[in-house]
């Protein structure tokens, strides 16, 4: 067995997977640290990418093209079935529903920054060893302090209070007023008009009425943050220093708008034409990555925040299944509110072409990255987050995640244990309408080895099994954390 230790003592082991030392970088220079392009669309489902469904009627060869390059996650999860709790678990490495405010639902256009600012997030553990921090996309954590938020005055607290040195995107969903640019703690352009899209709700062009910038077209939002996203990748090539750029994107979410080229493209209708964009999004921001000669000390991650906003009614009229195989949509507690795509790039260093059910939260993005780039966590820090590095580099013994919690958005809790899932209330807890009236247990437990589409409730057959999963999220909601402590005699 080979060691090769990093600085500050985090260890590596390699011999076991069959990496040479120099796979993994002595990070004594900014220059040796990886730089990270961490991209994640908004309700992009487990199976519109055909690396992950190949019955996906979407063409999607850019993020095919990615998976052949890096390592698939199967087995990955947001922290929450809807955006808002997921992108603060995603940033800060702890579980939303630990925070008051996001125990449930999401934050709108003009609710107040919900993440406190004297909590570590990703963007500023990273700043610490020098990296240059930014997010370009949607926002969707809140701005400023105010309720409603001010839109004439500094949004001040926001992106740069959470260790971004630059921000330019959206507050909020594309669907959600106000509809304006922001940059860094300022309006772009005041909103001083008034935006309506009178279609139904909630799927194809729908977007809610509201104050909207004159300038403001909500065609242009996906192509504005692909083409700015490539513009500061093409930056970095010049700086010198590591970089960490988040990008959260603000499709396929509605209003589904595909630009003309590709109306038609795909066979699920405008929303498959919306991701085939999206697709296509990511392929221009990695091309601008790779030809800036950023390729090879980059971590290029592509994700969602949730499932795909994709009912029972549009699989039977279309034939796409978006979140795949898994039970539900968007906002459930069940697999497909939550399951979702992960893709790894990182050459030398994650193998290419491969993929592994290690059961992940993107909570643990976090950890994985803060151990990237060789920056050990506190035990105050980031306390539902696992690193999983030695399993990006091809460790498939490595000591691995086993457990998880998930989050509906109406506050439903489910413990994921090996392959048990336990879920700590009736129905959906989301979109999906389950009748709950009729009797019934009060939880619900599946064997998700045997029973992957979660349609046999073992509750009642498993009584002793539901009772220990129930006592052991109320550990883990209890304990205020789900990473161990630090052993005292490693402190």
């Amino acid at each position: 067995m080979t060691i090769k230790l990093w600085p500050a003592g985090i260890v590596v082991l390699l011999a076991a997977f069959g990496c040479r030392p120099t796979d993994v970088p002595d990070l004594e220079t900014d220059a040796d640290r990886p730089n990270v392009l961490l991209i994640m669309a908004d309700d992009l489902g487990y199976g519109d990418i055909g690396a992950f469904n190949p019955d996906s009627k979407i063409p999607t060869p850019y993020m095919d093209r990615l998976a052949a390059e890096g390592m698939r996650f199967t087995d990955a999860h947001s922290a929450s079935a809807v955006c808002t709790p997921s992108r603060y678990a995603l940033l800060t490495g702890r579980y939303a529903w630990r925070h008051p405010d996001l125990t449930r639902g999401v934050t709108n256009g003009y609710s107040p920054l919900v993440a406190d600012t004297t909590r570590v997030t990703i963007a500023s553990a990273l700043s610490e060893l020098g990296y240059t921090t930014a997010v370009i996309g949607k926002w969707h954590l809140g701005l400023g302090q105010t309720q409603p938020t001010d839109y004439t005055q500094p949004l001040n607290p926001g992106p740069q209070a959470l260790g971004f040195g630059y921000f330019h995107g959206i507050p909020a969903s594309l669907d959600m007023p106000p509809y304006v640019w922001v940059e860094n703690s300022s309006v772009v352009t005041q909103p001083t008009s008034h935006g309506e899209n009178p279609v139904g709700c909630c799927t194809g062009a729908f977007w809610r009425p509201g104050p909207m910038a004159p300038d403001f077209d909500h065609s242009q939002v996906l192509p504005v943050i692909a083409e700015r996203t490539a513009q500061y990748l093409r930056d970095r090539a010049q700086d010198g220093h590591p970089f960490f750029l988040y990008v959260p994107l603000a499709a396929p979410h509605t209003p589904w708008l595909p630009a003309e080229e590709f109306a038609g493209s795909t066979g699920a209708g405008e929303y498959g034409d919306f991701t085939a964009q999206v697709d296509a999004s990511v392929g221009s921001m990695v091309a601008a990555l790779d030809e800036s000669g950023l390729r090879e000390n980059t971590i290029v991650i592509v994700t969602s925040d949730n499932g795909a906003y994709w009912s029972p009614r549009d699989i039977d009229s279309l034939g796409h299944r978006a979140n795949h195989m898994w039970r539900g949509m968007k906002a459930d507690i069940h697999e497909g509110g939550h399951r979702i795509p992960l893709i790894i790039r990182w050459p030398g260093h994650a193998p290419a072409g491969t993929s592994t059910d290690q059961l992940m939260v993107h909570t643990d993005l976090f950890a994985t990255l803060a151990e990237a780039a060789g920056r050990p966590l506190a035990d105050q820090e980031a306390e539902d987050s696992f690193s999983l590095l030695s399993v990006l580099l091809g460790n498939t013994a490595a000591s691995k995640r086993t457990s998880a919690v998930h989050q509906s958005i109406h506050g439903m809790l489910a413990l994921r244990q090996d392959h048990w899932k336990y879920i700590a209330g009736k129905g959906s807890g989301g979109f999906t309408r389950v009748d709950t009236t009729a009797g019934g247990p009060p939880g619900q437990l599946y064997d998700l080895a045997a029973d992957p589409v979660e349609s046999f409730n073992l509750y009642r057959t498993q009584p002793a099994q539901a009772a220990a999963m129930q006592a052991a999220l109320t550990a883990i909601k209890e304990a205020g954390r789900s990473r161990p402590l630090t052993p005292t005699n490693d402190r």
